[in-house]
């Protein structure tokens, strides 16, 4: 007999059988002359399209409703508007997966659509580009003779005998396709093997982000293969990569503006240690070494084997999202934690059924100049 949590209300019980909600939601630290000033921006992955903005305090200062549910976040432009990743459901392999996505929008401070452009194949991320296109993060089948030769998996967990694997698009705002990059033209799957033995086979490399460099270059994160590829965008060459065992099943390199990446390293399967922990590192792309991380003194502490992400803010600080659990903190250069923050936003989860879930795969942090942007007051 296997005993379980509903993760929910069960009737009868006066204790909240959730065990996120029942540590406790909101605010849970301040230290108001460490943490850096500004409005924290997130959406709950399984809410139902807000967005929220809360003060250091865990008070609500703003919402947006959007017309979809996430797909999976949003964030503000360097114009103050909201670029907004949403969910359109279909009955692809894409379709049935919490990842999907499908449009991408972006909308005004009051929650004015402005425009917004459909891509069926669209899954986790999508970005406005600084040419005012939109890149789209996207999967398909993978060519029948690319797939015989993807390593790793399980067998026979395939899609109706297909593997699915990502490629790149961009898009007018109206829908015109402009640029695609495909990831079978540049790497080989017998080179690049699916990382955790216990994956399904369902996907090749399970791309989880995409983001443009300064110079138009633009990286792109392959969680099931555990590597970050920077692709020369006038090329479409591969000219730098990082990988295992550094990195584990890694969400949302970021970077920085002395020229290094930050990266959630989730570490669900880590080649080097015997049980999986997070960590947020920052990395030196000239060297390949890591400069800075933060990680529990005792690591299983902070672990996000999925999702999350980590912004380095003005003072130095760096916002981290352990984003299954929707615990939002920050630390100092040091390592100290200086604010913490549950979501207190419970939606029904995809998978196992009948639960609440918390997460959230995006976090960022605004301050004051950037907000008031949004608000067209600059």
């Amino acid at each position: 007999m296997t005993a379980q949590s509903s993760g929910g209300s069960t009737p009868g019980t006066t204790v909240d059988q959730n065990p996120i909600r029942r540590r406790g939601t909101g605010l849970r630290a301040l230290d108001a002359a460490k943490a850096s000033a500004g409005l924290t921006l997130f959406a709950p992955m399984h809410g139902d399209g807000t967005v929220y903005l809360v003060d250091l305090n865990g008070t609500i200062v703003h919402t947006w409703r959007m017309p979809y549910p996430p797909g999976l976040y949003g964030y503000l432009t360097d114009r103050g508007t909201l670029f907004y990743n949403g969910k359109i459901p279909n009955e692809t392999f894409l379709g049935k997966t919490p990842f999907k996505g499908g449009v991408a929008l972006e909308a005004d401070w009051d929650g004015r659509i402005l425009w917004e452009v459909r891509q069926p194949n669209h899954h986790h991320d999508g970005r406005l580009l600084k040419n005012g296109n939109v890149l789209f993060l996207c999967a398909t089948e993978l060519p029948a003779g690319i797939a015989r030769r993807v390593q790793g998996g399980q067998p026979g967990t395939e899609v109706n005998g297909r593997i699915w694997a990502d490629y790149l698009l961009e898009v007018t705002t109206d829908g015109r396709p402009v640029w695609e990059w495909r990831i079978w033209e540049h790497l080989d799957p017998a080179e690049y093997p699916i990382a955790f033995a216990e994956n399904t086979r369902s996907e090749w490399t399970h791309g989880n982000a995409i983001v443009e460099l300064a110079n138009g270059d633009l990286l792109i994160s392959l969680r099931n293969i555990s590597t970050i590829l920077k692709i020369d965008r006038k090329s479409g060459g591969v000219v730098w990569k990082l990988g295992a065992p550094m990195l584990s099943g890694q969400h949302a390199p970021t970077p920085l503006p002395n020229g290094d990446i930050l990266i959630f390293d989730n570490g669900p399967h880590r080649v080097d240690q015997t049980f999986p922990f997070s960590r947020v590192i920052e990395v030196n792309p000239a060297t390949n070494q890591i400069v800075w991380k933060f990680q529990e003194a005792f690591p299983p502490n902070f672990y996000s084997d999925r999702i999350s992400n980590a912004q380095r803010l003005p003072n130095g600080n760096t916002l981290i999202n352990e984003g299954q659990f929707g615990r939002f903190f920050e630390v100092t250069p040091a390592g100290e934690v200086v604010w913490e923050y549950v979501n207190p936003y419970f939606g029904p989860a995809s998978r196992p059924p009948q639960t609440q879930t918390n997460s959230v795969f995006r976090v960022y942090r605004y301050t004051e100049d950037e907000l008031a942007r949004a608000r067209h007051l600059i």
